[in-house]
């Protein structure tokens, strides 16, 4: 396959180039290069990898290819409700954009494969939500996520745009830039700083390895029906106090609460995510489930 992918120097994106190029995909990279994005990958001199440094917002021409994946996107919550407008740039207007160029193409139209999250389904206080449920987003970014995702589906009905959409629950593993939790935790153990953990620490994620989730992607890619939602997980339920257990563990620290400090909640918290993958599963996917936190320092 040939690919464009967006976003493909920042955490995601560049596990998804990598994992692509090892199956012998032709992979050109459209990033604009933010504070986020990697300037040195392993994947650099592959003679099957170009980078194009460019922000999709003012993309203009579309090199051919059998799918574009897009990755880009601004993915930090605090960052979206001190400065939105950056985010519906990004996400909304920049998956507007590459829509446009799809649709532009006569002849040899790409797949349109949308990577999303599960934070556009909002709060989910019991059981799970599946690919059905309403949207319900709770801040700057899941909302411009979710509009996002609107536009796909509304250009796959009336301009026949083909199109997978996936929303994947928190991703953590080599890479991550440090204002996520996890790559957070572990700069504050080295530097002997304390972890900042808003409100009492309850709030409930489901934490799925990168490798695993571009892992799921590729297959949807490969196998999935077009026109469809896949939501990516692992059942992998963890508070935040839990994650900070768990991290702390990896470097021998038993008494992980003196290494903590709360803070306030963050405006419009969500309190727990949990999406099902029973439809990826569907697929012959074989997903890790319920396994905690795997070491990857």
């Amino acid at each position: 396959m040939k690919l464009v992918v967006t976003g493909g120097r920042g955490f995601i994106g560049s596990h998804f180039v990598e994992l692509a190029l090892r199956n012998g995909c032709q992979v050109i990279d459209i990033d604009k290069m933010t504070y986020a994005s990697s300037d040195s990958l392993p994947f650099d001199a592959d003679p099957n990898y170009d980078l194009i440094r460019k922000d999709i917002c003012d993309l203009t021409h579309l090199p051919p290819c059998d799918a574009l994946v897009n990755f880009a996107a601004e993915s930090h919550v605090d960052n979206s409700i001190v400065g939105p407008k950056a985010f519906f740039n990004s996400n909304t207007f920049g998956t507007f954009n590459l829509l446009e160029l799809v649709r532009g193409k006569v002849y040899n139209r790409p797949l349109f494969f949308h990577v999303s999250t599960d934070e556009v389904y909002g709060d989910v206080r019991e059981s799970y939500v599946t690919e059905k449920d309403a949207l319900n987003p709770g801040n700057p970014y899941s909302a411009s996520k979710a509009s996002a995702e609107m536009f796909v589906l509304s250009y796959g009905r009336t301009y026949g745009v083909e199109y997978i959409i996936t929303r994947s629950s928190n991703n953590y593993g080599p890479r991550q830039y440090p204002e996520k939790l996890i790559p957070q935790i572990i700069y504050c153990l080295k530097n002997n700083k304390k972890i900042p953990i808003h409100g009492d620490g309850t709030y409930i994620r489901d934490w799925i390895s990168v490798e695993e989730n571009v892992r799921a992607i590729y297959h949807l890619l490969v196998n999935a029906e077009k026109n469809e939602i896949y939501n990516i997980s692992s059942n992998n339920h963890l508070t935040n106090l839990q994650v900070v257990k768990q991290v702390c563990e990896w470097y021998g620290i038993e008494d992980y609460m003196k290494h903590i400090n709360f803070v306030a909640n963050r405006m419009g918290q969500d309190t727990r995510y949990s999406i099902s993958s029973d439809k990826l599963k569907s697929t012959g996917f074989n997903i890790e489930e319920n396994i905690g936190l795997k070491r990857f320092v």
